[in-house]
């Protein structure tokens, strides 16, 4: 199994990216989904989590109205949109894949059976 994060950078505060994660080698349509963040020295931190038919998503509360998840089954590809982009949303961004479908396990990170190697983002003030 493969998650293979992409699609960070480096952005001006205001700004949009868009994160890519593709899955390979795993049964994607039996895993929610979920990003998490991680600044050096800080823990890790839910972002957003997806379920496996894509229509139950969950945000951190600093994100809401900011990011949207969303996933591509056919593709087994996860996004995460980012717009209103702030220097505090700085971080490493990791994919995760869980067999949790209650989503308030989602921000558990020890929940997660796979992980992608991370995207850096970078917000300028």
């Amino acid at each position: 199994v493969q998650l293979q994060a992409s699609g960070g950078g480096l952005v001006q505060t205001g700004g949009s990216l868009r994160l890519s994660c593709s899955a390979s080698g795993l049964a994607f349509a039996y895993y929610a989904m979920g990003w998490f963040r991680q600044v050096p020295g800080k823990e890790q931190e839910f972002v957003a989590g997806i379920n496996k038919g894509g229509l139950d998503k969950y945000y951190e509360d600093s994100v809401k109205g900011r990011f949207t998840i969303s996933r591509d089954s056919a593709k087994k590809m996860v996004y995460l949109e980012m717009n209103g982009l702030i220097p505090e949303d700085t971080a490493v961004y990791y994919c995760g894949a869980t067999r949790e479908s209650f989503r308030l396990n989602w921000p558990d990170e020890k929940n997660y059976d796979y992980w992608g190697q991370g995207t850096l983002v970078t917000v300028s003030s």
